[in-house]
């Protein structure tokens, strides 16, 4: 079977002078196409240095990691940038919305990068507005929405590139709890709807609202556990 996201034997060694630090230890990982994943660990566990290079934002010291069928583990940093723009969507603790810009505006920005015609552009970030509930606010600037509403704005913005993944790190982490309660929500539609989600967490009840949860402990993975479904059904 070809799964979307495979890891093999994946390490991750920094080096801070004479000083060596394996911040992943020989990661094994398998998604396959609409899995909802969640990886807890606590903080130094490795779950943020895993992340960087589910996401290509950095790369293995040794091992394999590929995308879609594809070897991101020494691609060069231009073959990196594209692998993220084409095939990740991105959703932060932090909303990373520009202020100046409506909600539009903000998550039509991809698309700007990607080199969209302006029409196109305009459709295609109205239809993920839509997807997101906010419809109704697309004229909206960051500071006129609240906080759930501004983690749509982001959840919509990561959509719009129609990505294979959307990889959310701590999404809910600046969240009051009935917003975070709608992000899970949406989550929960749009894995449904086919959508493949990987949720990087430190807090049990965002974990469990996934599908499948893997902990990581001192880089590596200590156990992988089947969740009930507890969302949207298939």
């Amino acid at each position: 079977m070809t799964h979307q996201l495979n890891m093999k034997g994946v390490r991750k060694t920094y080096a801070t002078g004479a000083v060596k630090v394996e911040a992943l230890r020989g990661i094994d990982l398998e998604i396959d196409e609409g899995e909802y994943l969640a990886i807890m660990g606590p903080s130094g566990s490795g779950k943020s240095t895993l992340m960087h290079i589910i996401g290509c934002l950095d790369v293995p010291t040794s091992g394999t990691y590929e995308l879609d069928g594809t070897d991101v583990s020494l691609m060069t940093e231009k073959q990196l940038a594209d692998v993220r723009n084409a095939k990740i969507g991105f959703v932060f603790q932090q909303f990373n919305l520009l202020p100046s810009l409506t909600a539009l505006r903000n998550v039509e920005l991809p698309l700007v990068y990607a080199g969209v015609h302006a029409t196109e552009r305009k459709e295609r970030a109205m239809a993920a507005l839509e997807r997101v509930g906010l419809g109704a606010r697309v004229q909206h600037r960051p500071g006129e929405l609240s906080g759930g509403q501004q983690q749509r704005v982001s959840v919509a913005r990561a959509l719009v590139t129609d990505p294979a993944l959307l990889l959310a790190d701590e999404p809910t982490g600046a969240l009051d709890s009935r917003s975070t309660a709608e992000i899970l929500d949406l989550f929960d539609d749009l894995n449904a709807a086919g959508r493949t989600i990987v949720v990087i967490t430190h807090e049990a009840d965002v974990g469990a609202r996934a599908r499948h949860l893997v902990h990581i402990y001192d880089g590596l993975l200590r156990e992988s556990t089947p969740i009930a479904v507890t969302g949207a059904t298939r």
